[in-house]
């Protein structure tokens, strides 16, 4: 892109802006800044991580497409590890192993596609307690969750009745025995969806589910008017939320744009819950499913729909748990909801738009909006490619404020930084728990063009990081990424305790020791061919570096057969593999842990094995012979 031309204060970039700003909502925020205010302070924050030293924050990014999570250093934006989640990864043998096609398995078939969204981590008391993660894959209606003390996939779970699950997002404590992780499906289908009423959308509906987070079991799901997309929670555990998009209910994009006004949905968990006890549901494939749709029974008791501007997409609560922000991409403004008012609005004391205390003009295109811990609102702005930082009392006042003129010299901007280019996610640092810090902002743009080499037509994105202690925003650093994380969250590292080894007596090898107990055999001490009928065996092989084991074994052709190696190693960091070659067999096996994997003995013939992480001076001579009779 060329370098912006000054004149007499504005760039080209600002009167390109303003003369859009003006068609569409006014010069007077589109000008932007105060002169006094351009001039304030710069943050200080170093991004230079020195080598040998360790960042302050794991960052937790969703893969998008990829269908994976990676773990990334902050500030230094070094890429740690890619956790496949609804993909198959090569390295790790994830999509081949037993374990892992479990997590994958959908209606009784391995599903190895998916498109990771939002990653979000478990809560306890407002912040987070070093659990899990979880994950949505829009692509085939499915809940991930990441053991944070391994960094590893560990579950997965079905969402029956829905499409394109998108928005996602815990409870922020944790009572008692209930902790639920809310899940949107963006896009609306027939209940059920067995083939009637394919050709009427009236019939169609998004739902809102509840999945209990520590069983990863689908509780119940509520149905609504529209389509639902982000989700977020409150802070004391009684208010799920989501930005709800498409009013009209239509079915392709000119229907979509018929009405000028969308909502934003709130759920009232306690009033769901007595609502179940009462039977007060439909069970569809299994779920107990309530209709909070607006104009039913349950319109006002399970559900409140605030009116919006068209098109809401981003919806966050503010550390102090006082407001839910919500951005339309067709509106160049935020709303702020009062959560007190909304809790109100349930008990009918107020009306669902009287809950809306502001609506600042922060830019064109605006998506997400997170926190700091001084009161500051950062929105990105996709159109604009900015980011705008905006403060939200003074947003509040602008809006009570019933003189237009005297509304008019109230300006809740207090900065904009461009970003390159087309931001979608953003984040703070700490900013959806109570603990925001106000020290970082990553902002995730959708293209790079020309801020990296050119690698041909599918580019990488570019990750950017924002030093926001100032009152002035500070790009630091670019990071180009494989496409596409779509969001993530920035946590301080001391809340993420992961294990070094793993545990043999962890609860996931239980299976294993069951396998074992029933063939007599011992793991990692016993190396040992065990028939399980004419077709089947089960193989058992340690690894040290830098040998098997077992350095030959023998299967008759056409035999089904499980390989369960155990890694004896308790080095850190001395990691071992099973490659067969031919076979289309690759796994990893990690310090003091046992994988299986199974496969089919089609052919005839020897057939190596041998290790595909580097562990010895004398790795390439780790390897063994298969023999096929």
């Amino acid at each position: 892109m060329a370098k912006e031309k000054k004149g007499k204060g504005l760039t080209r970039r600002g009167f390109l802006t303003t003369a859009a700003a003006g068609t569409v909502v006014g010069a007077g925020v589109a000008m932007g800044l105060k002169p006094t205010e351009s001039q304030a302070k710069e943050g200080t924050l170093s991004a230079h991580v020195p080598p040998g030293k360790l960042d302050d924050y794991y960052g937790f990014w969703s893969g998008g497409q990829s269908g994976e999570v990676r773990v990334l250093g902050v500030p230094s934006m070094r890429e740690l590890k890619r956790i496949p989640m609804f993909n198959h990864c090569s390295a790790t043998g994830y999509g081949t192993t037993d374990a892992s096609k479990k997590i994958l398995m959908k209606g009784g078939k391995v599903m190895r596609s998916g498109d990771t969204h939002h990653c979000h981590l478990s809560y306890d008391k407002g912040t987070y307690d070093g659990k899990y993660a979880y994950i949505n894959d829009k692509l085939n209606a499915r809940l991930g969750r990441v053991r944070l003390d391994y960094m590893e996939a560990d579950a997965s779970v079905d969402l029956p009745n829905c499409q394109g699950t998108h928005g996602i997002f815990p409870m922020r404590v944790r009572k008692g025995k209930t902790y639920y992780v809310f899940c949107n499906s963006e896009f609306r289908t027939p209940h059920p969806n067995e083939g009637r009423d394919m050709e009427d959308p009236t019939k169609y509906k998004a739902f809102h589910t509840a999945v209990d987070g520590e069983k990863m079991k689908v509780k119940w799901q509520i149905a609504v008017t529209g389509n639902l997309d982000l989700c977020a929670t409150d802070h004391d555990g009684t208010l799920s939320m989501a930005t709800c998009y498409n009013s009209e209910e239509a079915v392709d994009l000119g229907g979509m744009m018929a009405k000028d006004r969308d909502w934003a949905v709130f759920f009232n968990t306690a009033n769901i819950e007595a609502g179940l006890k009462k039977g007060d549901f439909k069970k569809i494939n299994g779920v107990r499913v309530l209709d909070g749709s607006k104009g039913t029974s349950g319109h006002g008791k399970y559900t409140v729909y605030v009116p919006v501007p068209k098109s809401p997409h981003g919806i966050n609560v503010t550390p102090d748990g006082k407001y839910a922000i919500c951005s339309g991409k067709l509106s160049p403004t935020c709303t702020v909801i009062d959560l007190k008012k909304v809790r109100q609005a349930f008990k009918g004391k107020v009306k669902p738009e009287d809950c809306v205390v502001a609506q600042p003009e922060v830019g064109l295109g605006p998506l997400h909006t997170l926190c700091d811990d001084r009161g500051h609102a950062y929105t990105s702005i996709f159109l604009d490619s900015q980011v705008t930082k905006w403060n939200i009392k003074t947003a509040i006042k602008q809006y009570a404020e019933k003189d237009p003129k005297k509304a008019k010299k109230i300006n809740p901007i207090v900065d904009k930084i461009d970003v390159h280019y087309q931001i979608g996610h953003l984040n703070t640092s700490m900013g959806e728990t109570k603990d925001a810090d106000g020290k970082w902002l990553v902002a995730l743009c959708k293209f790079s063009k020309d801020r990296f080499l050119n690698v041909g037509p599918r580019r990488s994105d570019n990750d950017q990081l924002i030093d926001i202690s100032g009152k002035k925003m500070r790009l630091v650093h670019d990071g180009a990424v494989h496409p596409e994380p779509h969001d993530a969250v920035i946590v301080r590292r001391d809340l993420i305790n992961p294990k070094k080894i793993y545990d043999p007596n962890d609860k996931m090898f239980d299976q294993y020791k069951k396998w074992a107990k029933e063939d007599n055999v011992t793991l990692g001490a016993d190396d040992k061919v065990v028939r399980k009928g004419k077709n089947k065996v089960r193989v058992y092989m340690s690894a040290v570096a830098p040998e098997y084991g077992m350095t030959s074994f023998k299967v008759k052709k056409g035999d089904t057969v499980q390989i369960i190696v155990t890694n004896n190693d308790e080095v850190e960091d001395l990691s071992h593999a099973f490659a067969l070659c031919n076979h289309d067999v690759n796994f990893g096996v990690h310090p003091q842990e046992t994988v299986s994997a199974t496969f089919k003995a089609s052919q005839k013939g020897m057939f190596w094995y041998y290790c595909t992480w580097f562990c010895h001076a004398l790795h390439l001579e780790m390897r063994g012979r298969m023999i096929v009779e």
